[in-house]
């Protein structure tokens, strides 16, 4: 016969192992937080129709960062379709080490966006849509202002204008800029020394002419 004590344990354990305890949660693929809700009212024939407009703000920390806004007739439906949104309107950042290499300033409407790098260890020193959307692009150290108008939206499209600068597309464009620039001066100095050439090459027969 087993003790009472014995008896309970083995029910206990026999009840954790039902509910699948060793399962885990598989990790979103980017973390999103919410910069602003509004509700929107527009008038129509029969009266009043209500919904919501959501401002989101998505990111991996690695580097990805999006912005998007929507409207839906709930909160859930707002917040799913304004996910969408940034995850069609997403950034890939391509510098290295916790901040920016220089410093940045964008004018977007009547927002105006300043960002400068930082030390290492010196945090973000910023506020509100700025600051959530350089932590989930995973920028550590950096200082940010907002100078112009204070609307969520327009201070959060102007700073991902801001760090458009540094994304992977933009870099290319610009290396592809510089060695365009590279060919255009080695074909000027080609065309230079062979028109250099040619004109020693005229004064010699004419000095040639001229003896004979």
């Amino acid at each position: 016969m087993m003790n009472k004590k014995e008896e309970s344990g083995s029910k206990s354990s026999f009840g954790k192992k039902s509910f699948g305890r060793g399962r885990k949660r598989e990790r979103p693929e980017f973390e999103q937080k919410i910069i602003d809700i509004a509700r929107v009212t527009r008038v129509v024939k029969g009266g009043k129709r209500f919904s919501f407009r959501i401002v989101i703000v998505i990111g991996d920390r690695k580097g990805r960062v999006g912005v998007g806004v929507s409207k839906g007739p709930d909160m859930k439906a707002a917040t799913e379709k304004a996910y969408a949104d940034a995850k069609k309107n997403i950034i890939t950042l391509s510098f290295k080490g916790n901040t920016i290499p220089y410093n940045v300033y964008k004018k977007l409407g009547s927002s105006k966006i300043l960002l400068k790098p930082a030390a290492k260890g010196h945090g973000i020193v910023a506020g509100g849509a700025v600051r959530t959307i350089v932590s989930l692009a995973g920028i550590k150290d950096i200082s940010g202002k907002m100078l112009g108008a204070k609307s969520k939206l327009n201070n959060a499209r102007a700073t991902i204008d801001v760090l458009k600068q540094f994304s992977v597309k933009k870099t290319r464009e610009i290396s592809l800029e510089l060695e365009k620039q590279e060919k255009a001066k080695k074909e000027e100095i080609k065309t230079k020394e062979i028109k250099e050439t040619k004109e020693v090459k005229e004064v010699k027969e004419n000095k040639e002419v001229e003896k004979k």
